[in-house]
């Protein structure tokens, strides 16, 4: 085992640590989220509350899926090797971006096109695009919080340096284990 390996899993362990929190972070906001912008959407006026528990649950379960997909290729678009100790704010920039863009498509396939669902007169919508300005804001603010949320949980950068220095101290230099033999 050499040092540069114990780095690279211990970055991939914190990889896959702050991944999970960001997922956990995302599905407790966008819950939250969906239920208070139920009233602009007719379902929240007009369905019986098992269909909006119901449609809550659905959407905050497809919020997730996207926030996943869309940190995942900006991992994969912009993210460094050593993510999460750099690269963060191009990161969740990035994912932002993928996310608004996403929900503009989502939300003119699901109300122009298929008629999955519509708005009421409340919900403020984006002049030129027709996209309610709440799935906009839902998709640029709860990302980074999230991120936020999830990173911050993670502990001090101080403690993601003793994690890499205990990962150095597996094996020092000049030190030879028996598995490197």
């Amino acid at each position: 085992m050499t040092v540069q390996w114990a780095i690279r899993g211990w970055r991939r362990r914190a990889a896959r640590a702050a991944t999970l929190r960001y997922l956990a972070f995302l599905a407790v906001l966008n819950l939250v989220w969906e239920f208070a912008q139920m009233p602009l959407y007719t379902i929240g006026q007009s369905g019986s509350p098992r269909d909006i528990v119901l449609a809550g649950l659905h959407c905050t379960a497809g919020d997730v899926m996207i926030g996943g997909v869309t940190l995942l290729a900006a991992l994969l678009v912009s993210g460094p090797e050593t993510w999460p100790e750099e690269g963060r704010l191009r990161v969740i920039a990035t994912a932002v971006a993928f996310g608004l863009a996403f929900a503009v498509f989502s939300e003119w396939l699901n109300v122009e096109v298929r008629g999955a669902w519509t708005y009421t007169d409340a919900m403020p919508t984006v002049p030129g695009i027709g996209t309610g300005l709440s799935p906009l804001m839902q998709w640029l603010l709860l990302p980074p919080a999230a991120y936020l949320g999830a990173l911050r949980t993670a502990g001090p950068r101080a403690g993601m340096r003793s994690g890499l220095q205990h990962a150095g101290r597996l094996v020092g230099a000049g030190e030879q284990k028996d598995c490197d033999r």
